[in-house]
């Protein structure tokens, strides 16, 4: 009696058992489905996504600051040549003010010195004119310091203006009065009462004339 109630308890159990084992079998499964996966492929893709661009911007980025550095460099090339043109130009500047006024001091000092020569031959003729009778003699020296002071007008480039049977000439000429002359001399020069002189091509003195009508 009792060792049958021990095996009818015993194959109870075993169904108990035999029914539980599915159940958890299939909690297990669902479990296992439902649960993530641990490694996803769509989130390698993103990170290599997200890698490639910050590599675009870092590969501009070091582009535009080598084109920036560039720009800075010609810049500071461009202002130092600015200040050696300034510099130079100044230096320039200040070297032709003072050749300008040399030139004026040097040009006053050739034409005085050159000069003396003429004073002094004057002077030999005034001494001349005190001593000698022979009129003719001290009109020959006289004539040649004339002549000795015309050349030296011409080498400083200073000539006369021309008037003798001249056209009048208002560039040239001053009229201080007109003279009726008949047909043939009108608007020509009649007399000159002061000769005028040009410097090159400078008139620095008119010739005073008379014209006529």
């Amino acid at each position: 009696m009792n060792e049958k109630m021990k095996k009818e308890n015993g194959n109870q159990n075993d169904n108990e058992n035999e029914n539980l084992n599915p159940n958890e079998t299939r909690s297990e499964e669902v479990k296992a489905a439902g649960s993530p996966s641990t490694s996803s492929p769509s989130t390698g893709s993103g990170t290599e996504t997200g890698t490639g661009k910050d590599n675009y911007l870092a590969e501009e980025g070091a582009a535009l600051e080598e084109e920036l550095r560039k720009a800075q460099e010609q810049i500071e090339d461009l202002k130092d040549k600015n200040l050696r043109m300034m510099a130079e130009f100044e230096n320039y500047r200040k070297r032709t003010a003072k050749e300008k006024l040399e030139l004026q001091a040097t040009a006053g000092e050739r034409i005085f010195k050159d000069m003396l020569a003429l004073v002094d031959d004057f002077e030999r003729a005034e001494k001349a004119m005190a001593q000698a009778d022979d009129v003719k003699a001290l009109r020959e020296g006289m004539d040649l310091i004339y002549k000795k002071f015309v050349g030296f007008l011409a080498d400083h480039d200073v000539a006369a203006i021309e008037t003798e049977n001249a056209d009048f000439d208002v560039d040239k000429h001053e009229a201080v009065t007109t003279f009726e002359a008949g047909e043939d001399k009108k608007g020509k020069i009649i007399d000159c009462t002061q000769k005028g002189y040009t410097l090159g091509d400078k008139v620095i003195r008119y010739a005073k004339v008379v014209v006529g009508k």
